[in-house]
């Protein structure tokens, strides 16, 4: 195993750390989870740098590493859903479609076609970490100074957050409209492509 693809599954471990601090008491445990998550998502940035230098890209790493991301941001936003800190709807609409994609990528993958994260799925990936970090600023902040003290810091930053979700929202659909369109694409290359082969093929 590459050590890319050893560095998407130890994000996959830091989600069951980052779930598991932010749900204990105290403002200390958050900071801990805050922290961890920005591990686990330098890890997201260092395994495609790594695979990239190295020439270690993989089609196991390439099938990993989106869905790890996924399993890393929606399982800290829906403990900022039932820490109320974010609308369950938006959520919901996140999850059905990064729930969607990755059933589809499991079946494509099973056909040999393995289909790399585009621009638009790397930008609702920013955006979706940027939304969870100012979620966990806010979060902190009210756990550790009050709500009383700083009304107006954590009305800016839930606001802020609510945009960043909105933006990561919309990312989310169309980079799913645009993969669904690219994997039709290439199933049909293959399908092509295996069709020739068969009629090139006198013993077949």
């Amino acid at each position: 195993m590459t050590i890319p693809t050893q560095l998407t599954l130890l994000r996959l471990s830091l989600t069951f750390l980052i779930v598991g601090f932010l749900f204990m008491p105290g403002w200390l445990a958050k900071v801990v989870a805050f922290v961890t998550f920005l591990i686990a998502s330098f890890t997201d940035w260092l395994d495609g740098y790594l695979a990239r230098r190295w020439q270690q890209k993989t089609a196991l790493g390439i099938l990993l590493d989106p869905i790890a991301d996924k399993i890393l941001v929606l399982s800290v936003l829906f403990v900022f859903v039932l820490l109320n800190l974010a609308p369950l709807w938006m959520v919901v609409v996140i999850a059905i479609r990064e729930i969607l994609i990755t059933g589809i990528r499991l079946w494509a993958a099973t056909r040999a076609v393995v289909l790399p994260a585009d621009r638009e799925g790397k930008l609702k990936m920013v955006f979706q970490v940027l939304t969870i970090l100012v979620l966990f600023l806010q979060l902190i902040i009210q756990q550790a100074v009050g709500l009383a003290s700083m009304t107006t810091v954590l009305t800016v930053l839930g606001q802020l957050s609510l945009i960043c979700l909105s933006v990561s929202m919309i990312l989310t659909l169309v980079s799913g409209i645009r993969f669904i369109g690219s994997l039709a694409v290439r199933l049909g290359e293959a399908k092509s492509f295996n069709s020739s082969v068969d009629k090139s093929d006198p013993s077949r």
